[in-house]
């Protein structure tokens, strides 16, 4: 067998198997814990989930998406918040981000369990499709 003809198919290295795609269930679970883990690690955990999850099925891809540009925009309002807290509206801006952080984490994981889709508000999209 040459290296082309291999398991993992056409080009790629003999121990290497391509991603395959996870049952619904899987998949609601892994987004519903992608925005769990946004409410505690920002950014990080729908990041680390985008990266590995994204080719196992659509419905995952989509919400760790969306989980990821949402914390993404968070991340750059807790920094805002940071540079002004010393003008005090920044204080302000540090209560907010969190709070809308834990509102709409919970309810984009609500929806991701219940299998819909969810699109945070206030997010910028950065990662398209």
């Amino acid at each position: 067998m040459s290296y082309g003809q291999q398991p993992g198919g056409p080009g790629y290295p003999p121990q290497y198997q391509p991603p395959q795609p996870m049952s619904p269930e899987d998949q609601r679970l892994w987004a519903t814990l992608t925005h769990i883990g946004g409410i505690f690690f920002n950014f990080i955990a729908p990041l680390v989930a985008y990266l590995v999850l994204r080719d196992r099925g659509q419905f995952v891809r989509e919400h760790t998406r969306v989980a990821l540009n949402f914390h993404i925009t968070m991340a750059i309002a807790y920094f805002v918040g940071t540079l002004t807290s010393w003008l005090g509206i920044g204080l302000l801006i540090l209560l907010a981000t969190g709070v809308l952080s834990v509102v709409f984490g919970i309810m984009a994981a609500v929806a991701a369990n219940q299998g819909r889709f969810y699109k945070y508000p206030l997010a910028i999209e950065f990662i398209k499709q």
